[in-house]
């Protein structure tokens, strides 16, 4: 999983409430279980028309929007079914780091398990980097895990609060599997022993 410790990049502005999994994106693109090539379609039925033309009007489409890393959202982000193609599908977008006031639980968890920053902040502190978010291309926002902070354009600065655990997995780059691999050696002596006192397991 890719390490995450500062980033500085433009944001996204996307001030809608309740952003289901199904917007993020849609059940018609789930039959791959490829964590690739879903950024394509991420806010599908928001980015392109019918007949698959870019909508002018929506901010991923905009000039100083389309290489975002941020997003800055309503309340509820993520809600809905408990697709883990939604994280990924913003991963492969190139979005590194979603602020909102609240999440659904299940997306998340799964940010974290993807290498996505998912970060809770007041309203009245999301109202400023709103603000922030809809300066074009001058829509640049630090964001600093190590010292949990987020620094705008202008030099305002917005503390947020992070889980220790969390953030110890997202610095080092530890998914699920990179954090069983870290007891490898204790894993290895194990099944070895194992391996001299009971052999018919291993035949």
């Amino acid at each position: 999983m890719q390490k995450f410790d500062k980033l500085t990049a433009v944001a996204a502005p996307l001030p809608l409430v309740n952003i289901d999994t199904d917007m993020i994106i849609p059940k018609q693109f789930l039959k791959t279980i490829k964590r690739t090539g879903l950024g394509k379609n991420l806010f599908d039925e928001m980015r392109y028309t019918q007949d698959g033309k870019e909508k002018p009007d929506f901010v991923l489409n905009k000039p100083a929007y389309r290489k975002a890393q941020i997003l800055v959202a309503g309340p509820n982000f993520g809600c809905g079914s408990s697709r883990e193609h939604a994280p990924w599908a913003l991963l492969d977008f190139g979005i590194r780091c979603v602020i909102s006031t609240s999440f659904a639980d299940i997306f998340y968890n799964n940010c974290f398990k993807n290498g996505i920053l998912p970060i809770k902040v007041s309203q009245e502190d999301l109202d400023k980097l709103m603000d922030d978010a809809e300066r074009g291309a001058n829509a640049t926002l630090t964001v600093d895990l190590e010292s949990q902070e987020i620094r705008g354009p202008d030099g305002g600065v917005v503390k947020f609060e992070m889980d220790p655990f969390r953030k110890k997995c997202l610095i080092e780059g530890l998914d699920d599997i990179g954090l069983t691999l870290q007891d490898k050696p204790a894993i290895d002596s194990f099944e070895e022993k194992q391996r001299l006192s009971q052999p018919w397991l291993y035949r």
